[in-house]
């Protein structure tokens, strides 16, 4: 029915849900890998924002409007951030792509309150997506993800309710008839 998927999952690369995937948490959901190792790999949903931001949930943060999601239904009652700030931000891991994940989070504070961080450089997420050893390969296989390219302005700018097919349609024609599939063919 589709094309095969040759990309690989990397840290940097995005993994984007077959449209008919039953998980309610990954339901259309585009998901930035940000660690694919022998331990197992990490991931954050980028398209399921939350109804609220870091400043509303975390005293004594400064003033941000910054973009907050759902990372995933694992550590659900712990912050994580996926930013462009690279060295700027103590102890940060590159995950490939002129992206990072972590760092100090009293430094982004700091950064906040001095005006050297923009909505366009940061997003946090509340929880992330996490797979065992050879849990996710098993799943690409199965078809219930396919692995794409990121890029900074789909990641960072994307309206999250067109996310999933901004991204489908930049896999190429092969992907792009996945589009017009209906959320629900019970439906149809």
């Amino acid at each position: 029915m589709f094309a095969k998927n040759k990309l690989k999952p990397l840290p940097g690369r995005l993994l984007v849900a077959e449209p008919y995937l039953h998980d309610s948490h990954f339901k259309r959901a585009v998901v930035l890998l940000v660690e694919h190792n022998e331990k197992g790999s990490v991931g954050f949903i980028l398209n399921k924002p939350l109804e609220f931001n870091v400043a509303d949930a975390i005293n004594n943060f400064p003033a941000f409007d910054s973009k907050a999601c759902y990372g995933g239904p694992v550590h659900g009652d712990q912050l994580y951030f996926v930013h462009t700030l690279g060295t700027k931000i103590k102890d940060s891991i590159p995950i490939g792509n002129g992206l990072f994940w972590l760092g100090n989070f009293e430094e982004v504070k700091l950064l906040i309150l001095a005006n050297l961080i923009d909505s366009s450089q940061i997003i946090f997420f509340v929880g992330y997506a996490g797979w065992e050893v050879g849990q996710l390969e098993k799943e690409i296989l199965e078809k219930s993800w396919f692995v794409s390219n990121s890029d900074h302005a789909l990641i960072f700018k994307t309206d999250s309710s067109a996310m999933w097919t901004e991204t489908v349609k930049k896999m190429g024609k092969s992907f792009a008839q996945m589009v017009n599939f209906p959320k629900d063919p019970s439906m149809n």
